[in-house]
């Protein structure tokens, strides 16, 4: 019998309605899939029976990539690696729709990764993915609200993105001590073209003293400069968190026009 290894931050969803749930949320069916962190394989098997025409899986843990070898056989393309090691835009040559429950302790970094390594276009056509529900509720809040922040702003920069449902702890084993949320993400046709690395500058900048009123963040960046002022709008005595996402997309589209 498998363990979830709590080091890896395993729980394994055994609920068939949400199994159900997740693989109605986009087409399957002809398409290149890959399942981040399939554990027992319970979510693969659901995947599966939708006929992808290619399944690639990223198993972390050993023994878990050699139990969904035995049990799948050649239905999958497994690889027994980290995430956060593997290069995806280099490692398919289509657009692939990703599906995950994602480890707790590395989901907001996984996600990130992918946008900030960004480069001309998406790697991915669609994200169904799992979150502790905390995670979920930055992702998709909106300015003005507590819960608005980098990961906001980052998120919603080239992604629209949806909450399909609210998870309770009963659907894993082991069962979390939180809720999850699952989220389905679509890359959007525009969006303000700026180097990745820019917004993520701005807003580490800004919300790093999120209680703050936005003179100090802005000096710091563009000093002190008027006419960026006037061009956006911007009152100073606001928090980053009364800015809007165009708000931020823009001050780093000004940000990289310092640099040039």
């Amino acid at each position: 019998m498998i363990k979830a290894k709590k080091s890896l931050g395993q729980n394994f969803l055994i609920d068939q309605n949400i199994l159900e749930k997740i693989t109605n949320a986009t087409e399957i069916k002809d398409k290149t899939i890959l399942e981040i962190g399939p554990g027992t394989g319970n979510l693969t098997s659901f995947i599966l029976k939708k006929k992808p025409k290619k399944f690639y899986v990223v198993e972390k843990d050993k023994n878990l990539a050699s139990n969904l070898k035995n049990n799948f056989k050649d239905e999958l393309m497994i690889i027994n690696d980290d995430i956060l090691n593997i290069n995806e835009s280099s490692l398919f040559n289509e657009k692939v729709t990703v599906f995950g429950n994602l480890p707790y302790n590395i989901s907001t970094e996984i996600i990130t990764k992918w946008i900030i390594n960004f480069n001309n276009s998406l790697w991915f056509d669609c994200l169904v993915l799992m979150f502790q529900k905390e995670v979920a509720d930055r992702i998709i809040a909106e300015f003005n609200t507590s819960n608005y922040g980098r990961l906001s702003i980052i998120c919603n920069w080239m992604l629209k993105i949806k909450k399909i449902c609210d998870i309770k702890p009963d659907a894993f084993s082991p069962k979390p001590k939180i809720d999850s949320s699952l989220l389905i993400f679509y890359p959007k046709k525009n969006f303000i073209k700026i180097n990745p690395n820019s917004l993520e500058k701005v807003t580490r900048v800004f919300f790093n003293q999120r209680r703050k009123m936005l003179k100090k963040p802005f000096n710091q960046l563009f000093n002190g400069d008027q006419k960026v002022l006037k061009r956006l709008k911007i009152n100073l005595n606001l928090r980053p968190q009364n800015l809007n996402f165009e708000t931020y997309y823009n001050l780093a589209y000004e940000y990289e026009n310092l640099s040039r």
